[in-house]
């Protein structure tokens, strides 16, 4: 009963936002355009999954954190299973990331993986749950949330590997956004560890620059570590954090950046859809005209040269789908 409720209750929802064309915090919405754009991407995507549900590359096949963002992707546009027209990918999906929890929780599956795959993978699964109430989902998602919990490192945050050492920014949202989901589908996450995360956080702000450093906030900051500094103190609660303004400015200052290009634009649209207003409305028209005119004819993201670094058609087409949904506010964890 519970699956079932839940999956009604999340139908009628989804259905008046598609309806009404409900906007975000602003004003921005997903115009049909956009809306095109992002269903020929997901039909691209469709035709690539794996036959074990999985979803990757040549560089990473049967990747749990790319199948993650996939699946995001999917939810992004009201696909889930038993619902939708990619409600069976959505499912095999889901299939392969419940299969792929080591004893300990770790969601890295066959293939191995870092904190990076996990958190992403717990992400997923967390918004699967609080959409969909599948009860194969709930003893994963509650062993990967602990395995986070009990990995977080004596300054706040983590690190690639499952064990409290080492933490950097990046793979520290990653837990946080995974933490924050499973908090908002009915999971038990400790205010402690979120508490700890923001200090983390905080203490890798830039001032001079109004970024995020990496590890050492006297480094350089960068793109792609400042939107995730910002999308992770929102989630975590600190909504009205000092450091959000000036991080805000220096996004939209360096927009252009080829650094984590798809990762940082992925953390900059959620970022920016949590401040909302003017500044949420410019920078989703700045990236969806971007994005538009770099899909692919077959409906596909493959232009590598946005990044500095090879990523991969499935990754990016499944970031760029994400980012042009980001209005509809289906994910739960956009609602936050």
């Amino acid at each position: 009963m519970r699956k079932r409720s839940r999956i009604l209750s999340r139908s009628i929802g989804i259905a008046l936002v598609l309806a009404a064309g409900a906007p975000a915090r602003g004003g921005a919405e997903m115009d049909d355009e956009a809306a095109r754009a992002a269903d020929r991407g997901l039909e691209w995507l469709a035709a690539r999954q794996a036959a074990d549900g999985s979803w990757g590359d040549a560089r990473q096949p049967r990747n749990t954190a790319i199948t993650s963002f996939v699946l995001l992707a999917f939810m992004a546009r009201g696909h889930l299973p038993g619902q939708g027209k990619y409600g069976p990918e959505v499912a095999r999906g889901a299939r392969f990331l419940v299969a792929a929890s080591r004893p300990d929780g770790y969601l890295v599956g066959p293939s191995g993986g870092t904190m990076y795959c996990h958190g992403m993978a717990t992400l997923a699964l967390a918004e699967l749950w609080g959409m969909t109430g599948d009860d194969a989902i709930r003893p994963v998602l509650i062993k990967a949330v602990d395995l986070i919990v009990r990995c977080q490192n004596p300054e706040g945050g983590w690190r690639y590997e499952p064990a409290p050492t080492g933490a950097d920014i990046s793979v520290t949202i990653m837990q946080v956004m995974a933490l924050r989901a499973a908090k908002g589908a009915g999971l038990h996450v400790p205010d402690s560890t979120l508490a700890r995360a923001i200090r983390y956080i905080k203490g890798r702000h830039h001032a001079p620059s109004g970024g995020f450093g990496y590890q050492d906030p006297a480094g350089p900051p960068g793109f792609a570590r400042s939107a995730a500094g910002v999308c992770a103190l929102q989630l975590a609660g600190a909504y009205d954090a000092d450091e959000i303004p000036r991080a805000i400015t220096y996004l939209k200052e360096n927009f252009n950046t080829r650094e984590h290009f798809w990762y940082g634009h992925y953390y900059a649209a959620h970022a920016l859809h949590q401040v909302g207003g003017r500044e949420w409305d410019d920078w989703y028209a700045r990236i969806r005209g971007l994005l538009l005119s770099k899909q692919g004819p077959a409906g596909d993201w493959p232009d590598e040269s946005l990044d500095g670094q090879p990523v991969g058609p499935v990754y990016q087409t499944s970031i760029a789908v994400i980012i042009l949904a980001t209005p509809g506010s289906l994910l739960p964890i956009y609602q936050s």
